[in-house]
């Protein structure tokens, strides 16, 4: 039997003394929580942390994300960007897809403003299982199992993990490791290096 004092909230959902500023909070949320990734990594990061360098109630960070594994996705979502992926890589059609999604990556890693919350990711997928899953789950379900599919070619989960496997491994080498020459290496020339793989991986039947 409910009493008469104030209504009953939504499950699940924070009282509004926690929603701090309501529109916005989301983005501020996920925007510390890259910076706290970038960091501290994953396994130091912690969601009252990520609250804490919002301004939020931890209840917030939750409600908005769920788990410590849903807001490390949603931080590397918002680096790759994969909805604006899929048209830039595939709208022009299967010819030369392969160099669009090498300079995509490229670019991706190349832009001081994603590459820092990227490394985070990465280094901590090369140590933490669970920050490998969600990486993995990314990279694959979300962007190179989508172009596979778009081009309608045979095999695409195989074809995806060969793509996935060719461009993570660059970015460890010259971001990560910085093993030379790679890792001074002119962008454009990894691209015209690495797109006729990734052509043939996710075009040729």
């Amino acid at each position: 039997m409910t009493g008469t004092g104030s209504p009953r909230r939504g499950r699940g959902r924070p009282p509004a003394s926690e929603r701090a500023d309501g529109p916005g909070a989301r983005e501020r949320i996920l925007e510390a929580a890259r910076a706290e990734f970038a960091e501290r990594g994953y396994d130091k990061t912690s969601m009252r942390g990520i609250a804490k360098a919002a301004g939020v109630d931890a209840a917030l960070v939750h409600h908005y994300f769920g788990t410590k594994d849903e807001v490390f996705a949603a931080a590397v979502e918002v680096s790759f960007e994969p909805a604006l992926i899929m048209s830039a890589v595939l709208e022009p059609g299967p010819e030369g897809v392969g160099e669009r999604l090498a300079r995509y990556f490229i670019g991706v890693w190349e832009n001081p403003a994603t590459r820092a919350p990227l490394l985070a990711v990465l280094r901590s997928a090369l140590t933490h299982e669970a920050a490998a899953k969600v990486l993995r789950g990314f990279l694959l379900r979300r962007v190179l199992e989508r172009v596979a599919k778009d081009l309608d070619v045979p095999d695409p989960k195989f074809r995806a993990e060969l793509a996935a496997s060719h461009m993570v491994g660059i970015a460890i080498l010259r971001y990560v490791v910085q093993v030379e020459p790679l890792a001074s290496a002119d962008p454009d020339d990894i691209v015209a290096m690495v797109a006729p793989t990734l052509q043939r991986y996710l075009t040729e039947a």
